[in-house]
């Protein structure tokens, strides 16, 4: 059985306790009058020199497409609504680095959840020895599921602007989110979300709960049941994954869409995912835990390490590649937003999660290292952190945006509570699961 060192523990506590201090500051920082608005919005471009108001301006050429106000008003009330923007985006700014922070720890679970299911409907061999590992993390499901409905239902209760279609005033001058009110609406979005979580968290649990029961039973029934089930779920994980990507992602910028967005954001999903699930293991082995696991289980992680980083940026470039080739103004501005306001992070993030994880990880024997494979891990986590802070803060900060104090206080408490959470569950039941059919194969597999 595994034991939750208090080390850990209380390091785990340690990364909460200052999280929750930085994001308290971060929503007191935030202003709540236009002047205030200003005031930081004048500190801010004086640090960012002349590129924010250029890039500003190139943005709001962009949009110009989108806007179905009328473009009569006088000088003062397009200033009037330019300084409700700003006000707007500066309140966003705390409230997106919680969002995108839940967002990314609830993928990590997520993508696990996936690759456990398609382990258990494919009857893979090699995986067994992972199984509870992987169980242990998608525990994070339920407390990280439950962060990510009440920010929503905050959404919803315009206790913020992540979500402009919520926002009645800008509903009644906007033609093309009322084309889109029938899904775009507050009880659909949580109606929506209430399904999907309860679907994750139920697969999650039925299939625990029978991993469990079979370690002791006298028959595989259980191991049949958790097969059926797993091949069920990966259809309602297919349809709901892609249609939470539209809502709690892509609907940030209802103007914009993408038809390959729900794969795209599986990808950055599932890298993330098997990437933690790595480091994880690595990690108990290196304490006398998972002995069985051997270098080629390590070596098959960082083989899907590498695989999802190809397939992720493929998705990158398919869909930049064809925006930028049809050149239809609705759709280019999602790209023009970012390389104007955010080139430097936006073109590292690519760099970190296409490059690196080549260099790394392209040789077979680089893929046996165990310290490389860390290394490599915490390298395409950070720069898939900047995927989804690029997927959200764009739409909702804008040209204000920064990673400063409560951006890294939200990861703080994020990780603290994910490995609380995580850690806890892997103390409730032995690691190696027994009377799995597969279970021999497992621990003498070797690529």
């Amino acid at each position: 059985m595994y034991t939750f060192s208090n080390r850990l523990r209380i390091a785990s506590f340690i990364l909460m306790a200052v999280g929750v201090i930085g994001i308290a500051i971060g929503f007191m920082s935030a202003p709540s009058t236009v002047e205030e608005a200003k005031a930081i919005a004048a500190q801010h471009d004086s640090g960012h020199g002349d590129s924010h108001a250029a890039a500003s301006s190139h943005t709001q050429t962009a949009d110009a497409h989108h806007e179905s106000e009328d473009h009569n008003e006088s000088a003062s009330s397009h200033n009037t609504e330019h300084d409700t923007h700003l006000l707007h985006q500066l309140q966003n700014k705390p409230w997106a680095a919680v969002y995108v922070a839940a967002l990314f720890f609830l993928f990590i679970a997520l993508g696990v959840l996936a690759f456990y299911g398609i382990n258990r409907a494919a009857q893979a061999g090699w995986s067994p020895l992972l199984f509870r590992v992987m169980e242990g993390i998608t525990a994070y499901l339920v407390p990280g599921g439950i962060i990510v409905f009440v920010l929503l239902a905050m959404s919803v209760a315009h206790m913020n602007h992540l979500f402009v279609w919520l926002d009645p005033e800008v509903v009644a001058h906007d033609k093309l989110i009322q084309g889109k009110s029938g899904y775009l609406n507050g009880a659909g979005l949580l109606i929506r979300a209430t399904i999907f979580i309860g679907g994750w968290i139920t697969y999650r649990t039925l299939s625990r709960k029978w991993s469990l029961a079979q370690d002791t039973a006298s028959d595989y029934s259980n191991f049949v049941k958790n097969f059926r089930l797993s091949a069920g779920f990966l259809v309602f994980f297919l349809i709901s994954e892609s249609m939470m990507s539209w809502d709690w992602v892509m609907s940030v910028d209802p103007h914009w869409f993408s038809t390959l967005f729900g794969w795209y954001v599986f990808a950055t999903m599932f890298v993330s995912a098997i990437t933690v699930l790595a480091i994880i293991t690595i990690y108990l082995k290196s304490k006398g835990y998972l002995q069985q696991v051997n270098n080629s289980h390590i070596h098959d992680l960082a083989k899907f390490m590498f695989a999802f980083s190809i397939f992720w940026t493929y998705l990158w470039f398919s869909q930049f590649m064809l925006i930028w080739y049809s050149n239809i103004p609705e759709e280019v501005t999602y790209f023009i937003t970012r390389i104007q306001d955010f080139k430097l992070s936006y073109f590292l993030m690519i760099a970190i999660n296409f490059v690196l994880p080549v260099l790394l990880l392209i040789n077979s024997d680089f893929k046996r290292i165990n310290w490389l494979v860390i290394m490599t891990g915490l390298v395409i986590l950070f720069g898939h952190y900047l995927d989804v802070y690029h997927m959200i803060v764009p739409a909702t900060v804008g040209d204000q945006w920064s990673i400063g104090l409560t951006e890294i206080s939200a990861l703080l408490f994020f990780a603290g509570l994910f490995i609380f959470v995580v850690f806890t569950e892997l103390t409730k039941a032995p690691l190696t699961p027994e009377n799995n059919p597969l279970i021999e194969e497992s621990k003498h597999f070797h690529y």
